[in-house]
Parts: structure tokens; sequence; C-alpha cells
């Protein structure tokens, strides 16, 4: 198991920056991906982006060049670095955490973090 807890949500302008963690209870190195979802009102969760254990990365396009996904194993922390934000990237951004490749493998979710971008 693995327990995941975001920080870093607020309100922001647009244009503006913000930087989510996920902390993990337990070391991330041997995790196979982590990722970051978010869910706006009345919308589906969707992807925003994952990291696999090798470092390969993942956007969903309205991100691409906005936002970047790190790990850092050393401090079981996962961040998303998001850019340039826009009023549509506002939502609640949950942490995943997917144990294997496959898509049978347990995942974990944190309680997520809201994010709203307003002027």
């Amino acid at each position: 198991q693995v327990q995941l807890v975001e920080s870093g949500g607020g309100l922001v302008q647009p244009g503006g920056s913000l930087r989510l963690s996920c902390a993990a209870s337990r070391s991330i190195f041997s995790i196979h991906a982590m990722g970051w979802y978010r869910q706006a009102p009345g919308k589906q969760r969707e992807l925003v982006a994952t990291i696999i254990s090798g470092g390969v990365r993942n956007y969903t396009n309205s991100v691409k060049g906005r936002f970047t996904i790190s790990r850092d194993n050393a401090k079981n922390t996962v961040y998303l670095q998001m850019n340039n934000l826009k009023p549509e990237d506002t939502a609640v951004y949950y942490c995943n955490a997917r144990l294997g490749p496959r898509p049978t493998a347990p995942d974990y979710w944190g309680q997520g973090t809201q994010v709203t971008v307003s002027s």
C-alpha cells in the first residue's frame, strides 16, 4: 500500500504558476507510474500527466508545453509544475500511484488539492 498527500494548490491569476507536490508514504523508486489527474465541476476525472519509473513522461494535449511532471525518488515525492495557467485548468488535482504496468495493477489516490485560476 501507499498513501499519497497532495499540496500546493490555491488561487492564481491567469498566466500564473503553481507547483503541486505529492508526498508518498513509502519509497516510490519501485512504483511503476506516478501521475496527476484532475476533475473539474461536472466533468469526469481526466489524466493530466504521468511519469514512468524509467523516466518517460506523458501529457494530455491541453497542458503540453505548460506543465512539467517530475519525480524525486530520494524524497518520495512527485511534482507538477504548472506554468501559464488558464481558467480551464481550474479543477481538483489528484495524485495517483500505479504499482505495476498492467491496467489491473493496484493503484492509489490522494485526497486532491484545489487549483483555481481566476482574475
